[in-house]
């Protein structure tokens, strides 16, 4: 009862911050690449501070250039949104969305569409406009979220456009914890931020029901340095995702550069 409590009320509240942050949209068309990022960052901080999700971060985050992660589930953008102004490149069908896809669409978000003959080329170029702003690119190459049990094998299209337009490529990793106990069977992959098939309003209830949930950024020292055969797309794939693993300490990633 009382988790069920404790998310009606969070649900409302973030309700209201959505509104608020729609109707502040429409009041002040930011009309830049910049002011539209500086409004996500805004939005972002204001959501985890107000849901009491703290968002910890180890090493920097770049100025500018591609980052890339593993993909857990919807809260990593709020989490990367949270710490720096940057673009977020997304599947389109996001864009859709009733009132989220208006407000990731005028926050500037590039979308790419799955199964598209040169769609990663055009998202290549909302990518460029990006890095041209002076505002970091952010992106997941697993192309769709898991567990965190493991991370995925990496789609090349959109890392290969990064390359291509000269732009630095730095490694990141996300992860969850929950530093309150929550009950039985309670655990931060399957109810905090993996959602699977459940319908996302759904789970989005159920997340905002939990304590002390926390998440952790964690960035790689610098740059990706990729090796000459990188020019192969899947090898350039193939290293991207060794240098994800070793951002989050997972052996795999030793193991595959040995």
């Amino acid at each position: 009862m009382v988790r069920l409590l404790r998310s009606v009320a969070r649900s409302l509240e973030l309700v209201g911050m959505i509104l608020y942050a729609a109707v502040e949209l429409v009041v002040t068309r930011p009309a830049t690449r910049e002011a539209r990022a500086e409004w996500l960052h805004r939005f972002c901080a204001r959501a985890v501070e107000r849901m009491g999700i703290p968002v910890r971060v180890v090493g920097r985050f770049p100025e500018s250039g591609a980052v890339i992660a593993n993909h857990l589930g919807y809260l990593d953008i709020v989490a990367f949104g949270a710490l720096h102004r940057c673009v977020f490149v997304s599947k389109a069908e996001i864009r859709s969305w009733p009132l989220l896809g208006w407000m990731t669409t005028l926050a500037g978000t590039v979308y790419v569409e799955r199964g598209r003959g040169g769609s990663a080329m055009r998202a290549g170029a909302g990518m460029k406009a990006a890095a041209e702003a002076g505002l970091p690119v952010v992106f997941f190459p697993e192309g769709t979220t898991s567990n965190g049990e493991t991370v995925l094998p990496f789609h090349s299209g959109l890392l290969a456009e990064a390359m291509q337009g000269g732009q630095a490529v730095t490694a990141a990793y996300v992860r969850y914890r929950l530093t309150e106990d929550n009950g039985p069977r309670v655990t931060v992959a399957e109810t905090g931020c993996y959602w699977g098939k459940t319908w996302l309003v759904v789970h989005i209830f159920r997340l905002l029901g939990l304590r002390g949930i926390e998440v952790e950024v964690q960035f790689a020292d610098g740059p990706i340095v990729f090796s000459a055969g990188a020019a192969d797309r899947k090898v350039a794939a193939e290293e991207a995702r060794a240098a994800v693993m070793e951002a989050g300490g997972l052996v795999e990633a030793v193991t595959s550069r040995a």
